[in-house]
């Protein structure tokens, strides 16, 4: 039976749906920059569970949104569109790539924001109506003290809070820790101000809507409740988020959520930890990230999962150069083993009548062993680590025989494919991994090439180059002085 760890309630509690589907919410991008890897470990983590729920004989409608208006997308109006959609569009074509080379399952839905403007408004009425907000100056906040347990998520006082939002609002509002439903005119020149990355002689106002109040702009935590209940119901069975979200933003979903159905929003919260590179955490703005893009063109799908495999969902994660490694060394072990298995299996020399009780021991424990890991708290480290020791059962059989156990070692590949591709979302090709790997040998040679024609001022010659490897399906992309390529 799975268990998961509540941050609502902060213990291990046993997992149980709401009805026969599991509804499933992840709180997903804010499409104002290229993803980079703190948001691919919250992808992938939500991707390996809801391939253990589907394993397990859920099915999981999978909800993950698209933030595609924000103050941070309109900061970057006349750098990368010309519109507050356009910017969003630019990005999450990038996000959605990315999430592809992940090999990351589809979600049933990824709602947009801007799609879902009137629900959002719908859902403030609500909150109007029954008192727990209230309008001001055009713009409409939700009043903290009218929702009792605000603050039961992040554990923390209305009295102990500080003040939320732009700074602009605050003579608006009640409380200071009050926040808002709906943001009247455009984004405010200070929040421009906070995220651009150019300058702007006129700051743009991004998108705005019609609404009870006047033109405006929905504000940030009112989006994910409409989303979700939209696609889901009033009450989900498993949000999932980074745990920088906790406070304010899951913390205020679940107050304007409740208030308005008097339904709660969430059965189970679970949050993942933080990725840190050099002591600091992962983040765009602080510009010390690396895109997913550059790194599946370095590492690759299969090690990039590995690596992520490595640390517990809700534990902080270090990314480094030794960690990587020793995320590909894993992952080959993996794959080395499936690949001697299937040529074992498939030669002459396996055998119906050749029984090796280790190996069939090993298949068997671990089928236990993962089960158990992932059941508990969706345990990746030690789930891999049995995966690893089958590995090592399958090397030493086909070491230490003539002739192979033919059903052991069937059964040993379809365990590998079944746990590691299945539900850990490897990708094996014992067939094909050869090639590949010459492939990404033989575009880096013309890469090379393609460079020194670039350094002789020779660019139309390197230009052709590109061309010719965009046409064989290798997509090159040039920053700066970095170039890297995607098959």
């Amino acid at each position: 039976m799975l268990s998961v760890t509540n941050t609502l309630s902060g213990e291990r509690e046993e997992f149980r749906p709401t009805g026969e589907n599991v509804l499933l919410y992840v709180c997903g991008l804010t499409v104002s920059d290229d993803a980079h890897l703190g948001h691919a470990r919250v992808w992938v983590h939500a991707d390996i569970m809801c391939r253990w729920l589907e394993h397990e004989g859920y099915e999981v409608r999978h909800v993950e949104n698209f933030t595609d208006v924000n103050e941070k997308i309109a900061a970057r109006i006349g750098e990368v569109g010309d519109t507050e959609n356009e910017v969003a569009r630019r990005f999450i074509a990038s996000v959605i790539e990315d999430m592809r080379g992940l090999n990351l399952k589809r979600a049933t839905v990824y709602p947009r924001v801007s799609e879902h403007v009137p629900e959002i408004i719908t859902l403030i009425e609500q909150l109007v109506e029954s008192g727990h907000a209230y309008e001001s100056g055009g713009s409409v906040y939700f009043d903290v003290t009218s929702f009792e347990e605000y603050g039961k998520l992040s554990n923390q006082k209305i009295e102990q809070l500080e003040a939320q939002g732009d700074p602009e609002e605050q003579g608006e509002k009640r409380h200071p820790a009050d926040f808002a439903l709906w943001k009247s005119g455009g984004v405010s020149e200070s929040a421009i101000t906070e995220h651009e990355k150019i300058d702007h002689d006129h700051p743009p106002a991004g998108e705005m809507w019609d609404s009870p109040w006047g033109e405006g702009r929905p504000g940030w935590h009112i989006e994910c409740s409409a989303m979700a209940m939209t696609h889901l119901d009033e009450t989900i069975d498993i949000h999932i988020g980074g745990h920088d979200l906790v406070f304010p933003h899951h913390e205020n979903e679940i107050a304007q959520s409740e208030a308005a159905t008097g339904e709660r929003f969430a059965n189970y919260w679970l949050h993942t930890g933080l990725l840190e590179t050099k002591g600091e955490k992962m983040s765009s703005s602080l510009g010390n990230f690396f895109t997913v893009s550059a790194a599946l063109s370095e590492f690759g799908p299969d090690v990039l999962r590995s690596f992520y495999l490595s640390t517990e969902y809700g534990s902080k994660q270090t990314f480094s150069e030794e960690a990587m490694n020793e995320a590909r060394e894993r992952f080959e072990r993996l794959e080395r083993a499936h690949e001697r298995a299937t040529k074992a299996v498939d030669s002459p020399d396996a055998r119906t009548k050749i029984e090796d009780d280790a190996l069939r021991t090993a298949v068997t424990t671990t089928h236990e062993e993962f089960t158990r890991a992932m059941n508990d708290d969706f345990g990746v480290r030690p789930a891999m680590a049995a995966l690893l020791s089958l590995a090592s059962a399958v090397n030493r059989h086909v070491d230490e025989h003539d002739e192979n156990d033919y059903r052991a070692l069937r059964r040993a590949v379809e365990t590998i494919e079944e746990l590691g591709g299945g539900v850990f979302g490897f990708s094996f090709d014992s067939e094909g991994g050869g090639e590949v790997e010459l492939a990404g040998d033989l575009v880096e040679l013309v890469l090379d090439v393609r460079e020194d024609e670039r350094e002789a001022g020779n660019y139309e010659r390197a230009d052709a180059l590109r061309d010719d490897l965009e046409a064989l399906g290798v997509a090159v992309e040039d920053e700066g002085n970095d170039t890297s390529y995607r098959l």
